[in-house]
């Protein structure tokens, strides 16, 4: 786990979003795609989404047959879990960033979908769970009907890879054009709390 300013000194590596952020003041926490690809290894993801769509023929897709089909892979996501080392590694993480007992939300890098956790009562884990369920929330995104489909259409293929996640705090900004202008950026998402994203 990186904060922005760390994440910045290799964009080639975790995307040019945290380095932007970190040029305009917004402090974060991002999750890298290491991270991501532990989970799926470790509950053994790649093999059983593989089987689960294994009925889906990307040159003829049966969108009714897909739609049930993404909805278990996103259960599957959300049910799986990260072992206690990845999860405690999580939750110190996130006391490094002050990110423990603050409501947050969590999104991709350049992408403009969010999941929130909200705020939690300091000293207990449930800040850090709550946190860890919106990035599952996040991840299991990538399965939703839409994603899926574009992937087929696209690719060819269900399959993804693994990517950064950006934890910020407050609740997810919105796109805001005369901000955007002000820093010289295509897009700028801004909370109650200011800046929240460069996607």
């Amino acid at each position: 786990m990186l904060s922005f300013a760390e994440a910045a000194r290799n964009p080639t590596l975790h995307g040019e979003e945290p380095a932007r952020l970190a040029r305009h003041g917004v402090s974060g926490l991002l999750v890298p795609a290491t991270f991501e690809e532990a989970f799926y290894r470790q509950n053994n993801l790649p093999e059983r989404l593989g089987r689960l769509f294994a009925p889906i023929r990307p040159a003829r897709i049966d969108e009714d047959a897909l739609e049930p089909l993404t909805a278990q892979a996103q259960a599957l996501i959300r049910t799986s879990y990260l072992l206690d080392d990845a999860v405690q590694h999580f939750h110190r993480a996130l006391r490094a960033a002050g990110l423990d007992h603050t409501p947050l939300h969590a999104r991709r890098p350049g992408t403009l979908h969010a999941e929130s956790a909200p705020h939690q009562p300091p000293g207990t884990h449930a800040s850090g769970t709550a946190a860890l369920q919106a990035v599952k929330r996040l991840w299991a995104h990538d399965w939703s009907f839409d994603a899926v489909l574009e992937r087929l259409d696209s690719a060819g293929s269900v399959g993804l890879d693994a990517r950064p996640t950006l934890l910020l705090p407050g609740p997810p900004g919105r796109s805001n054009p005369d901000h955007a202008a002000d820093l010289g950026e295509a897009t700028a998402l801004v909370s109650d709390l200011g800046l929240t994203g460069l996607p």
